[in-house]
C-alpha cells in the first residue's frame, strides 16, 4: 500500500509539472478557447452572411404562389372561369335572352338582369403560379450595398484582430506579473527568515540584558509588515491564476514563468501608423460612408426590373393544367421625378457625414501618433529609473 501511495503521489507531481503552461502554449489555448474571441469570430461569420444576402439580390427571386379559394361572388366566379379559360356565353345569361321583334321587346331585353351572371353557383378556384423577378438597374444601389457589407465584414475582422491583440497582451502581462510576484515573494521570504533570526537574537540579547523590549517590538513590527506584504502578494498570485483561467477558459493552477526580459520594439512611427488597427477601422468606415453616399445618389436614377410568370388555374387542383396554362412577361421602369427635395437633402447629408469621416480619420492618425510619442517617452523614463536603481544597488 505504501508503494502504491508513493506511486500515486509521484504521478500527480509529474502530471502537475506536465500541466504547467508555457507562455507560447497559453497563447495557442487563448486563440482556440477564449470566449470573447469565439464571439468575435461569430460576428465575422454573421457579417459574411449579410454580405451574401445582399449579393444574392442581383439574381432576383423566384416565387411559387398557390391560391385556393371558393366564392359565389359574381365578379369572382366570372373571373375564376375567365382565368381558367372556361368562360362561356351562358355565363352572360344568354339562356334568358330571346330575339326581340318589337321596340318594346328590345327595351325589355336591355332591362333583363341575367341570373346566371348575377347569381352564379359556388365555384372553387385553384391557381398555381411560378413568378421570377430580377432587377436590371437600380441606380448602382445594389453594388453600393454590396461594398458596404464587404466593408462591414472587414471591420469585424479588424475588431477580432484588435481583441486578439488585447487578450494576448493581457495574457503576456499576467505571465510577467506572475514572474515578478514569484521573485518578490522569494525575496520577501528571505527577508522574513532573516527577521525571524533577528527576532530570536534580540530575545536572547534581552535575556542577557544587552537589549530592551522596545527593540524586540520594533523587530516584530517589521516582521508583521513583511508578513502582510507576503499575504497580499500570495492573494494577488491567486487572483492572477483566476484571471489566466478566465482568459484561457480552462482551469490553470500552474504555469512556467518567463525568464527573459521584454525587448524594446524597433518599429518606426510610420510602420506603427500603417499597421494600426484603429486607423484601419477608421479608413474602412470612410469606405462605408462613401458607399452610403453612392446608395443615396441612386435615388436620382430610375430603376428597371423585369419579370416573367407561368400559371395554371382550374376549379380543382392542377385540373387540365396544360390546357389552362398562361404566361406573362414584362418589364417596369420607375423614376421618381419630384418628392419635395427629400432626395437631395439625403445626398447632402451623406456628403457632410463623409467630410466628417475624413476629419475623424485624420484625427485618429494624429491621436495615435501622440500616443506613440507618449509611450516612447514613458519607456525612456522607465529605463532611466531602472538604470539609476541598478547603480544604487551596485554601489552598496
Amino acid at each position: 500500500m505504501k508503494i502504491i501511495l508513493v506511486l500515486i503521489i509521484l504521478q500527480q507531481l509529474l502530471s502537475a509539472d506536465t500541466d504547467s503552461l508555457t507562455l507560447d502554449e497559453a497563447m495557442q489555448v487563448l486563440v482556440s478557447k477564449n470566449l470573447e474571441i469565439k464571439a468575435a469570430t461569430l460576428d465575422i461569420d454573421i457579417a459574411k452572411e449579410d454580405e451574401k444576402s445582399v449579393s444574392g439580390m442581383h439574381w432576383g427571386k423566384l416565387d411559387f404562389i398557390q391560391d385556393a379559394a371558393r366564392s359565389n361572388d359574381a365578379g369572382n366566379v366570372f373571373g375564376f372561369k375567365l382565368t381558367s379559360r372556361e368562360a362561356s356565353f351562358g355565363d352572360f345569361g344568354f339562356s334568358e335572352f330571346s330575339i326581340p321583334t318589337t321596340p318594346a321587346q328590345q327595351q325589355a331585353l336591355l332591362n333583363t338582369q341575367p341570373d346566371d351572371l348575377n347569381y352564379p353557383d359556388d365555384r372553387n378556384f385553384f391557381q398555381s403560379k411560378l413568378r421570377y423577378e430580377v432587377p436590371l438597374f437600380t441606380g448602382f444601389a445594389l453594388s453600393s450595398y454590396s461594398d458596404i457589407m464587404h466593408s462591414m465584414t472587414k471591420i469585424n475582422r479588424l475588431k477580432k484582430e484588435e481583441l486578439l491583440n488585447e487578450k494576448r497582451f493581457e495574457l503576456r502581462k499576467s505571465y510577467y506579473d506572475m514572474a515578478l510576484l514569484a521573485n518578490s515573494i522569494k525575496h520577501l521570504s528571505t527577508i522574513l527568515t532573516n527577521i525571524e533570526k533577528l527576532e530570536a537574537t534580540t530575545q536572547s540579547m534581552i535575556d542577557v540584558g544587552y537589549a530592551k523590549k522596545i527593540d524586540l517590538l520594533e523587530v516584530k513590527a517589521k516582521k508583521g509588515n513583511v508578513e502582510r506584504l507576503l499575504g497580499q502578494m500570495r492573494s494577488n498570485k491567486t487572483l492572477l491564476y483566476h484571471y489566466i483561467s478566465f482568459l484561457l477558459n480552462q482551469k490553470v493552477s500552474s504555469i512556467v514563468l518567463p525568464t527573459s526580459e521584454v525587448a524594446m520594439p524597433t518599429f518606426s512611427d510610420e510602420n506603427i501608423l500603417a499597421s494600426n488597427l484603429d486607423i484601419q477601422k477608421a479608413t474602412t468606415g470612410l469606405t462605408i460612408r462613401e458607399g452610403m453616399l453612392s446608395s443615396e445618389e441612386a435615388l436620382y436614377y430610375p430603376t428597371v426590373g423585369a419579370f416573367g410568370e407561368i400559371s395554371t388555374a382550374d376549379n380543382s387542383f392542377l385540373g387540365d393544367a396544360v390546357d389552362h396554362q398562361a404566361y406573362t412577361v414584362g418589364a417596369r421602369l420607375q423614376w421618381n421625378i419630384f418628392n419635395g427635395g427629400s432626395d437631395s437633402a439625403k445626398v447632402e447629408k451623406s456628403k457632410l457625414e463623409l467630410l466628417k469621416m475624413h476629419s475623424q480619420v485624420a484625427l485618429a492618425k494624429q491621436g495615435i501618433a501622440l500616443q506613440i510619442a507618449k509611450i516612447r517617452t514613458e519607456i525612456k523614463s522607465a529605463d532611466e529609473d531602472i538604470e539609476s536603481l541598478n547603480k544604487r544597488v551596485r554601489t552598496r
